[in-house]
């Protein structure tokens, strides 16, 4: 719809910017640092804590490998 606004952030690897095409133009790459690590860190723990609330309130429990907890 016009004037309607579509506002997504993601974290893409190459290969998806890759399949995404010339036309995806609005790409800032975010370097290696520290602080990046960090944050990143921080996201998969609140995914984390977000999963186990939900499992909690469903009363399905999910068991997670312990590969996937961290990287």
């Amino acid at each position: 719809m016009p004037g309607d606004r579509i506002v997504a952030v993601g974290l893409l690897t190459q290969r998806d910017v890759d399949l995404l095409g010339p036309t995806f133009t609005r790409l800032w790459p975010v370097d290696e640092t520290p602080l990046f690590t960090g944050l990143i860190e921080a996201i998969d723990d609140a995914d984390r804590d977000l999963q186990r609330a939900r499992n909690r309130h469903s009363g399905d429990a999910v068991a997670v490998p312990a590969a996937k907890l961290r990287r």
